[in-house]
């Protein structure tokens, strides 16, 4: 990993919107995470914005395309490919993972799209397992596009803040996903019961 951080950051400008763009797309689109994590990219795109070698906008929104085509790709490679694909023998190891990811996927739908973005794992296989379960594209999308935008500019916006400490700003960001995944689905409750109660009211 130190080999991928050194190239990053002491590459020109081209090179880094190449990489980190490149990276976080096909992190998604063909399992590259399993490797190097999306997200690790992206952090090191805000550290080398923050460094000055790069714009912090266009790493954001390389960044959030990348992690938004990368899944459209992911999901029809899972429509028309999923069962081969997952029963590779790469992906053996991982089979109650999956099986995992699947079970969430059934249980929380779109939601599930989302908040798969936030965990690694759930992030190279969820565009897939869309796909494999015929999940409606526009459906797909919306969730998709909602998940790209707040996880690009989260993991590019923590990567700028950490400047120079990369590996202090990949512990915080492992540490808060969590966290944050946490705080989403509290939100989200909380506003589905007000909402609940003034449709009960409203009765």
């Amino acid at each position: 990993m130190q080999w991928f951080v050194d190239h990053v950051l002491g590459a020109a400008p081209w090179a880094v919107y190449s990489l980190v763009g490149l990276v976080v797309f096909l992190e998604d689109a063909i399992f590259v995470g399993f490797v190097i994590p999306g997200e690790t990219a992206a952090v090191l795109g805000g550290v080398s914005a923050r460094l000055g070698h790069t714009h912090l906008w266009a790493i954001m929104l390389l960044v959030i395309v990348g992690a938004i085509v990368g899944d459209s790709v992911g999901y029809e490679v899972g429509k028309h490919a999923g069962p081969w694909v997952l029963s590779h023998r790469a992906l053996r190891k991982h089979r109650d993972r999956l099986d995992r990811a699947q079970d969430f996927l059934r249980d929380k739908g779109g939601t599930a799209v989302f908040l798969g973005r936030w965990t690694a794992f759930f992030r190279a296989v969820m565009p897939a397992l869309c796909g494999m379960s015929r999940m409606p594209y526009r459906r797909f999308i919306v969730w998709n596009a909602l998940g790209g935008i707040t996880w690009g500019s989260a993991v590019v916006t923590v990567g700028y803040l950490a400047g120079m400490s990369y590996e202090r700003a990949a512990t915080w960001f492992g540490r808060g996903t969590a966290a944050v995944v946490a705080v989403i689905v509290v939100v989200a409750l909380v506003a589905w019961k007000i909402r609940r109660g003034r449709t009960k009211a409203e009765i």
